[in-house]
């Protein structure tokens, strides 16, 4: 098992923004489960921010609540995961594309304020530390500049 903590070969490299063409290249998720519109603000083996525009046509809404449309917590960790993997995607490289990132473990995930159709959600991501197909990440979401949830979670990249 290599040790991916080990400097990369390259310096990081701060890439501005990935559209929601590039992401879809990158990872295998699609609707209704895609969680992400893009990607911006992304350095190399380091960081990732991901903006999710929060829609009431998101299926999930239709019984999360009729009356009070809340999104799921677990949608906004699974945010937190796919921004992850764009990442991940992005500091293996090519070879990487398309590759599925299995959670393997989610800690001290935190709820802070719901998130409602017409928000706008930055998902903020830092990788923690890696080795080998196992990598660790924070994360926190963000409405407004407000914390609306955080959580500590592991991802194993795998083939399909």
């Amino acid at each position: 098992m290599s040790d991916v903590n080990a400097p990369l070969p390259v310096e990081p490299t701060t890439v501005a923004s990935v559209d929601i063409v590039r992401v879809m290249e990158m990872i295998p998720h699609r609707y209704p489960m895609l969680m992400i519109d893009k990607v911006v603000d992304m350095v190399t083996g380091q960081s990732a921010v991901g903006i999710k525009n929060v829609t009431v046509n998101e299926p999930f809404f239709q019984g999360h609540f009729p009356t009070r449309p809340v999104m799921p917590g677990v949608m906004i960790i699974e945010s937190m995961a796919q921004t992850a993997a764009v990442l991940v995607v992005h500091t293996l490289g090519e070879s990487a594309e398309g590759k599925l990132v299995y959670f393997m473990t989610v800690d001290n995930a935190r709820f802070r304020r719901p998130v409602t159709p017409g928000d706008t959600m930055r998902v903020e991501v830092v990788k923690d530390r890696s080795r080998g197909n196992v990598w660790r990440f924070n994360g926190v979401a963000k409405v407004d500049g407000v914390k609306v949830a955080e959580a500590e979670f592991a991802a194993m990249i795998m083939d399909r």
